[in-house]
């Protein structure tokens, strides 16, 4: 009696692990689209800062006389050096490419 009890026990657990079958898995695959930044050879921007600095210096050298002409070129060099640095930074900020880029994931069916 006992040996039938185990056997129908074993044949009841392989019968359990004949008949659940395993997940299969599959890879879907899509493309996407990816913009990447254009690489600059001058990322500290000092083309921009210099051509503002020299451009505010000499409509700061056109205001004024005596020290306040000086006071006012520098100034004027100072304000066109920042302004120089932000127009270079959004021009090259918005110099982008876009690839196509394929991405697969495995997903359980």
């Amino acid at each position: 009696m006992r040996i039938q009890h185990c056997l129908g026990t074993a044949l009841i657990l392989v019968a359990a692990s004949v008949s659940a079958t395993p997940a299969i898995a599959k890879v879907v695959c899509r493309d996407v689209q990816v913009v990447h930044k254009v690489p600059h050879k001058d990322q500290h921007r000092v083309a921009g800062t210099a051509i503002g600095a020299v451009a505010g210096g000499l409509l700061g050298h056109q205001v004024g006389g005596g020290k306040g002409k000086t006071l006012a070129t520098v100034g004027g060099a100072v304000a066109g050096g920042v302004v120089g640095n932000k127009v270079q930074k959004a021009h090259q900020d918005s110099q982008t490419y876009t690839t196509t880029e394929r991405r697969c994931d495995e997903v359980q069916d």
